[in-house]
């Protein structure tokens, strides 16, 4: 994976989504179509779902020039096809409609003292792409049953539960994550699909860090299973 030397790059709370992605995936017997990676950075979510369930057409969206390049760039060196679409997730007319949406998108809170470096403005905070944006788009391009899978700040959980209702999907699971046993939750998985009625599942609380700060067996083996290398490189 190819990353920018003087941009954002890609945290654990990219590998976290991506189990709790292949976590809920577990329920169907054939996980085929186009998925959509919302705000696709240097593409190693979509990269990482396409490759673990083959029959998913990779489709990315991007507003970031630098991005955009990083992501075709990921894409070919995985020798993964992707489509790609370049603008505000929020302005694009998509040509079709998509069975999956995945994102890890900006959420900090606009309140929040910026970084001075717009590269990081636009991929950390939600100016860029408010909750409500993200939640109603994703709405409008999924298919009757697509599935929506996101992470966000925990503390902003009411308001998605809240958010997802109003755009017609139902919360299908939920997992927070813990920094620590002993600490609050900082970061929640979130899995809605339109027009179900099914019962939320609550899985067990991921800890990232033991009491030695030490990575907890679970996260370790999250990060074997995703097993990415990653170059920084200049983007010109």
């Amino acid at each position: 994976m190819y990353q920018p030397i003087n941009g954002y790059c890609y945290n654990s709370d990219t590998h976290f989504l991506f189990n709790f992605i292949c976590e809920n995936f577990k329920i169907y017997k054939n996980i085929k179509g186009d998925l959509l990676d919302i705000g696709s950075g240097s593409g190693i979510l979509g990269l990482l779902v396409c490759n673990e369930f083959k029959k998913i057409n990779l489709n990315q969206c991007e507003i970031q020039k630098m991005f955009q390049f990083f992501s075709t760039k990921n894409a070919q060196t995985n020798k993964i096809k992707t489509t790609l679409y370049e603008g505000s997730f929020k302005n694009i007319e998509f040509d079709k409609r998509f069975d999956i949406c995945v994102s890890n998108p900006p959420f900090y809170h606009s309140d929040v003292i910026k970084s001075e470096n717009q590269s990081l403005k636009i991929a950390r905070y939600n100016d860029s792409l408010p909750l409500e944006d993200f939640i109603q788009k994703s709405s409008i391009i999924l298919k009757q049953d697509g599935k929506l899978l996101f992470c966000y700040d925990s503390k902003q959980i009411a308001q998605i539960i809240v958010l997802l209702q109003k755009y017609k999907f139902n919360l299908e699971s939920l997992q927070f994550v813990h920094p620590k046993i002993s600490k609050d939750a900082t970061l929640v998985l979130v899995y809605a699909r339109k027009n179900s009625k099914s019962l939320v599942k609550i899985f067990n609380p991921l800890i990232v860090f033991n009491e030695e700060n030490e990575f907890t067996k679970e996260v370790e083996n999250i990060y074997k299973k995703s097993s990415t290398y990653s170059i920084k490189a200049d983007f010109e």
